[in-house]
């Protein structure tokens, strides 16, 4: 399936995983908005390796609720924590800085605040309110949580009605509770499922290089497929620290591009499948 990988290899990565450094005029603009707003965003607090590509084209994801992740997922660099109170004025600001940068399609997600009551669900959906009250041509899409699996809260978030709505699996059910020991690889089905349900564009993502078989994969776009999946994201698993999950095998593209096309063959209306693919990773294609 993929290029093994020893630890000297961990420390070189292979060719195809080279990226953009972060430079040019575009990529200060939407420094200074972020700044000037005091928000947060995936691409930093998620050490994305297309930070510097997406900036300097002019695009962020927002990342709502603050900082700080009520949840310690092994692969995931986002802080982990007890969070402090949100910020009330965060909706608007978000849709300020979206309005500053002439964004035509937006990316939300959010940290999990499994510690509310609502577990965030009343501000996600202020701030779709708040997105599309001043961007009114900008479409979105949102990358939202699982809300441990209390559905009037899905519901709450989803009937706002953003064009994509987003819930990623991150890796096949056999590794679930090494990778998001927390999450349920049912749960996030039936989430995405509801979705589909509710007439909305669904959407998830999983990450490869974790141990996983290609028959896992398969097994994974096949459970997606069923649960009404429209578009299946695949990307290599970087490990952000030492404390974070090894890579175990650097997946070549060649792999990536054979998921690309076993995934169109299971009915996807769309499969972006790359080493360097985030969930976010040209997301305006994902309409």
């Amino acid at each position: 399936m993929t290029e093994q990988v020893d630890l000297v290899a961990r420390t070189k990565k292979p060719s195809w995983l080279k990226v953009k450094l972060p430079v040019g005029e575009s990529y200060a603009n939407v420094r200074k908005i972020v700044d000037n707003h005091k928000l947060h965003t995936i691409c930093e607090s998620g050490n994305c390796p297309n930070m510097g590509e997406c900036w300097g084209a002019g695009t962020a994801t927002f990342m709502i609720l603050g900082n700080i992740c009520t949840r310690g997922c092994s692969f995931c660099a986002v802080a982990t924590g007890r969070p402090t109170e949100y910020d009330r004025d965060e909706p608007r600001r978000v849709a300020e800085a979206i309005r500053l940068m002439k964004v035509k399609h937006a990316v939300l997600t959010s940290v999990n605040r499994d510690e509310l009551k609502d577990k965030g669900a009343t501000v996600w959906a202020e701030t779709i309110r708040e997105v599309k009250l001043l961007n009114p041509v900008t479409t979105m899409e949102t990358l939202i949580p699982d809300f441990k699996a209390q559905w009037d809260l899905l519901y709450q978030v989803v009937r706002e009605k953003p064009e994509v709505i987003s819930h990623n699996m991150e890796t096949v059910k056999r590794l679930y509770k090494l990778v998001r020991p927390q999450a349920k690889y049912e749960r996030s089905l039936e989430q995405i499922k509801r979705t589909k349900e509710d007439g909305h564009r669904t959407k998830s993502g999983i990450m490869l290089g974790l141990g996983e078989t290609n028959d896992e994969v398969f097994e994974i776009m096949d459970d997606l497929a069923a649960h009404g999946c429209d578009v299946l994201t695949l990307g290599q698993y970087l490990q952000p620290t030492k404390m974070h999950l090894n890579v175990k095998e650097f997946v070549h593209p060649d792999t990536f591009a054979l998921f690309q096309e076993e995934g169109m063959k299971r009915g996807f209306n769309f499969v972006e499948s790359g080493p360097l693919v985030r969930s976010s990773y040209h997301a305006e294609r994902h309409l």
